[in-house]
């Protein structure tokens, strides 16, 4: 469903959170120190996307300053040390 809030369209979903979150937020509610448990939801994803935008241009900016993105062997070496299995992310185009 589509709708407003402040002039800007919005979306309705469906989240599951852990019972204790979510009476922590009615609380936070209930004691004025947030507007609404979706205001509250609404104000940690813009935070949580602001982060992950701010990593990604740190990522950026310091593989631009060695050289560029990790070639296939990088990623392999990276991927042994880390523990973690092949990568399925492809070299990014310059």
């Amino acid at each position: 469903m589509l709708s407003m809030v402040n002039g800007m369209a919005t979306v309705k979903l469906t989240i599951t959170l852990d019972q204790n979150q979510f009476e922590d937020l009615k609380e936070l509610v209930a004691a004025g120190q947030a507007s609404s448990v979706s205001g509250f939801v609404r104000k940690a994803v813009e935070t949580a996307l602001h982060d992950a935008a701010g990593w990604k241009q740190i990522l950026d900016d310091a593989l631009e300053a060695s050289g560029g993105p990790l070639t296939d062997t990088e990623r392999r070496w990276a991927d042994g040390i880390l523990g973690h299995g092949p990568s399925k992310t492809k070299t990014r185009s310059r």
